[in-house]
């Protein structure tokens, strides 16, 4: 008889958990976290069968171990846990309806609208001449905290536009370009540099720029070697795998839908 005793504040209490439980899976989806994640669901419903089953001994254990498991939660989920802070302290995160967008329970059947074939193509041309470039795409994640360092842009997105700015001679090869939707909106940008020691040492200051931006944002990265002419794809500061550019194109716009 009790469920009939709820009020207006429990429900709201419940359907905040709920938001809060279904944007955490949203956040750590496609990543190596989302594993922990689940085992930790597990663990903790066994825990609760223990308990409903009286087994004071198991119970007793598996309470000790998720107790002092709430401090390593906070070394395994550092970087998730950055993302939303990130997130959440981002000045444009309630404008232009972003909140809502953000916590949408419905994906939307809408594709991307920023030129990924565009984006690819012009990495596959700037590739076979050895031309080196690093492209950030925002996704929710602000990036004016990166875009200040370098310069202001607005220009839509299109092939020739990238090699042009890529281009050796040009001033602005330098740095990382910001796009945003389909428009291209910084150039030059200094990123932070990642110090994970575990990316191989082929790999230069783009690439571990890359692999920072992306640990400490959901924005999503490319790479093109200056060295090798080789395209790399970083998100959630993991190199994503592909076997050719039709692949790739599908892979960035799932990430960005």
């Amino acid at each position: 008889m009790d469920i009939l005793n709820l009020r207006i504040l429990d429900i709201v209490d419940i359907v905040l958990v709920a938001l809060l439980l279904f944007y955490l899976y949203k956040l750590i989806k496609g990543t190596v976290a989302v594993n922990i994640f689940i085992g930790i669901v597990i663990v903790l419903l066994f825990g609760m069968v223990t308990q409903l089953l009286q087994m004071e001994l198991l119970s007793s254990v598996l309470g000790e171990f998720i107790g002092l498991g709430m401090f390593a939660l906070i070394v395994v989920f550092q970087q998730e846990i950055r993302k939303f802070l990130l997130m959440i302290g981002s000045t444009n995160f309630t404008q232009r309806g972003k909140f809502f967008k953000n916590l949408r329970f419905i994906k939307d059947d809408l594709e991307t609208s920023t030129n990924v074939e565009a984006i690819v193509s012009a990495c596959e041309s700037m590739g076979r001449t050895y031309t080196g470039a690093l492209m950030v795409i925002q996704k929710s994640t602000n990036l004016d905290f990166v875009k200040n360092s370098g310069d202001d842009m607005y220009i839509e997105l299109n092939q020739p536009i990238i090699e042009s700015i890529f281009y050796k001679n040009s001033p602005l090869h330098d740095g990382a370009m910001i796009i945003e939707d389909n428009r291209i909106t910084a150039t030059r940008v200094i990123l932070p540099v990642s110090n994970d020691r575990a990316i191989p040492l082929r790999f230069g200051l783009r690439h571990r720029a890359a692999v920072g931006i992306t640990e400490k944002t959901d924005a999503l990265a490319l790479v093109v070697s200056e060295e090798t002419g080789q395209i790399s794809y970083i998100k959630d500061g993991e190199f994503v795998m592909f076997e050719n550019t039709k692949e790739l194109i599908e892979k960035i716009k799932e990430d960005l839908s």
